[in-house]
């Protein structure tokens, strides 16, 4: 795994309070944060649109060929770990390929193809607070928090696994 955290203080701090919230909020979050900042999001990793799209894109056709029940349990299998296929798929992925997964879900739930967030949904507080933080940080510290929140998600690759 390339995964290595992000020494800025700052950023350490927004990555531990997104991981203090439950999981639900932690989706609701990471929605907002697409709807607030998404456009710029693709461009921002430049490495994205060489390194492996279509390993990305075929973890996301997986899920999205899914009932929204079966896709919600499945981002929140990534978050807490779970040792299904799916989500050792997603922990044997790169740091950049990863964000281009969630950035795919995003778009997805924009298109309806991905479970939407609830009408009405509501932040709690610690994750509006949070959010603000996000949007209060320089567009490359936001993505090194973004990186270093994704990158420890999903299961552990079993020995032997295609992905």
């Amino acid at each position: 795994m390339t995964y290595t955290q992000t020494s800025d203080p700052n950023i350490r701090e927004c990555v531990q309070s997104w991981r203090k919230l439950d999981v639900e909020q932690q989706l609701a979050l990471f929605w907002l944060i697409y709807k607030e900042m998404g456009k710029s999001i693709t461009p921002a990793a430049p490495e994205a649109s060489t390194v492996s799209p279509e390993i990305a894109e075929g973890l996301f056709n997986q899920v999205k060929e899914l009932s929204h029940e079966q896709q919600l349990q499945i981002q929140r299998d990534i978050i807490t770990k779970a040792n299904t296929q799916i989500s050792r798929e997603y922990g044997s992925l790169s740091d950049t390929t990863k964000l281009l997964f969630w950035y795919r879900l995003a778009q997805g739930m924009e298109s309806g193809n991905i479970i939407p967030l609830p009408a009405g949904y509501q932040l709690s507080s610690p994750s509006q607070t949070l959010l603000n933080q996000i949007k209060a940080l320089p567009f490359e510290q936001q993505m090194n928090a973004f990186r270093d929140y994704v990158s420890p998600m999903g299961a552990e690759p079993k020995a032997g696994a295609e992905i």
